[in-house]
């Protein structure tokens, strides 16, 4: 889902372009291709592994957990390198960036693809994550070079139709490779599937993209903090993906409790680098003295790891639970997406005029969709079929699709311009971060209730706990919304 809040964050992040008509670019249209190549690289990878999970398990013979980190890892990796991978194209430049994220992105694609066992798959899910955090930052600088001023809306306008296509069409296509088993290759095509839209890419980036100098003054990378922050994540997300497996020995507890001391190490140590005017911080910690902000942050943080959590969650329902095939598990779940790409549609129209009460309509419309599934998977025959579940995903998906347009705007209500750069790429790394923590609260539940051995009864046990979890949890984002101001930032669509 990150790709959704980035093409959201497109207007808050414009207002960062200068006053000055940015000079006419010829190739500009084929240069948004580009971006959009990349923004769909992500898509696809932060999201198609929950389809392929039981063939990976059956090939690689890898445990639960480790079908955990599998997802886990890309999106754990993105949120921390985030943190940098925009300074990365001020010092070096935007295009050249884009290119080197995209070599190593399709690089770590193909070692995901030919993984011999578990560990070097969720290795290669990290490196992919790396290269993420260098790409995605690039596309809008580079879409701000190309276009000027008067047209740059046109640009954006095309993420929101572009982006919800895939998400309906991602899984599908997951699936469809899988059941294809091409050449023999099973899950594996769904990373070779990145290797000729990553050299589309790549090529059209050559001639398209503006090679501009770089921007900033300052050369310097704080690469301490990234290593303090990415530290301090790992050791919150990692006993939520173990502690299952491993028992839940005492020093996993140990280690949540140190993850908190580290991050908030990680802000002590920002906030002294502010305070002795060192340049370029890692974080700009003004924008959490932000009401709008702060509390934009903790509904993030609950909404993404909720959608994203309960997404693995029935995934892995639907077939290790009742035995779908991994075409049939997408097919199903094809609703929801429907419904998400519905509903961005709708808010996009009404956000103006509505405001914040869009993303309270779109939360209880969500909550809906949770409580119909809960209610199917808590009644469920032996005989649960696709249909069954239908309705209640259009529903969630069209409750949760009337929150990504608008909820950047509102979140960034109270940030400043200048301010803008910094609090956009934050905020994409705590959505990553809500991400890894869904995964991995959600997968602990559903694998800790469903049992070593999942069948179809503890399977259904465990995705309805899960969807209670969800439901609970849209109430807790529905409260926190109230935080976040009534409308979207001044100049903001």
């Amino acid at each position: 889902m990150s790709a959704v809040l980035d093409s959201a964050a497109a207007p808050a992040a414009a207002a960062e372009a200068p006053s000055a008509a940015t000079p006419s670019h010829d190739r500009k249209w084929l240069g948004l291709t580009v971006v959009l190549a990349a923004t769909l690289l992500n898509l696809l990878d932060a999201s198609i592994v929950n389809i392929a999970a039981p063939a990976i398990q059956a090939d690689l013979g890898a445990s639960y957990s480790a079908l955990q980190w599998t997802a886990a890892a890309y999106t754990l990796t993105l949120a921390a390198g985030l943190l940098t991978g925009g300074r990365l194209g001020d010092i070096f430049g935007r295009k050249r960036m884009m290119a080197i994220g995209i070599v190593a992105f399709v690089t770590a694609s193909v070692l995901c693809a030919v993984a011999w066992s578990p560990e070097a798959l969720i290795a290669a899910r990290v490196l992919q994550g790396l290269a993420g955090a260098v790409m995605i930052p690039q596309g809008f600088g580079l879409l701000r070079d190309m276009f000027p001023p008067h047209e740059i809306g046109k640009a954006f306008a095309l993420f929101g139709p572009a982006i919800g296509l895939a998400t309906i069409l991602g899984p599908i296509v997951a699936g469809t490779l899988v059941d294809a088993d091409l050449f023999g290759t099973g899950w594996r095509m769904i990373f070779l599937i990145n290797v000729p839209i990553g050299l589309f890419a790549l090529l059209a980036g050559r001639v398209a993209l503006p090679a501009k100098p770089p921007v900033a003054h300052d050369k310097s990378l704080d690469l301490l903090g990234l290593t303090i922050g990415g530290a301090g994540m790992f050791m919150l997300v990692y006993p939520l993906v173990q502690g299952q497996e491993k028992g839940w020995p005492a020093w996993m507890f140990g280690m949540l409790a140190a993850a908190v001391a580290v991050l908030a190490g990680f802000v002590a140590y920002t906030l002294r680098r502010t305070r002795l005017g060192v340049k370029a911080p890692i974080v700009q910690l003004s924008v959490f003295t932000k009401r709008s902000y702060s509390s934009g942050v903790l509904f993030v943080i609950v909404f993404f790891g909720t959608i994203t959590g309960l997404s693995m969650a029935i995934g892995l329902f639907l077939q290790f639970g009742l035995g779908f095939s991994a075409m049939r598990a997408s097919l199903t779940m094809a609703p929801w997406a429907v419904g998400a790409f519905i509903g961005s549609g709708a808010s996009g129209a009404l956000m103006g005029k509505l405001g914040r009460k869009i993303l309270h309509i779109g939360l209880t419309i969500m909550a809906v969709g949770i409580a119909g599934l809960y209610a199917v998977f808590a009644n469920a025959s032996t005989d649960l079929g696709s249909w069954t579940m239908a309705g209640p995903f259009l529903v969630f998906g069209l409750g949760m699709g009337m929150i990504f347009v608008p909820l950047f705007d509102i979140i960034m209500g109270e940030v400043a311009d200048e301010e803008v750069g910094s609090a956009s790429s934050s905020l994409e790394s705590m959505q990553q971060l809500a991400a890894a923590l869904g995964v991995a609260v959600f997968g602990t539940v559903f694998f800790s209730q469903g049992g070593a051995h999942l069948h179809q009864q503890s399977a259904l046990d465990a995705v309805a706990t899960t969807a209670l979890i969800a439901l609970v949890l849209t109430v807790v984002a529905f409260a926190v919304g109230f935080l976040l101001p009534k409308h979207a930032r001044q100049g903001g669509h």
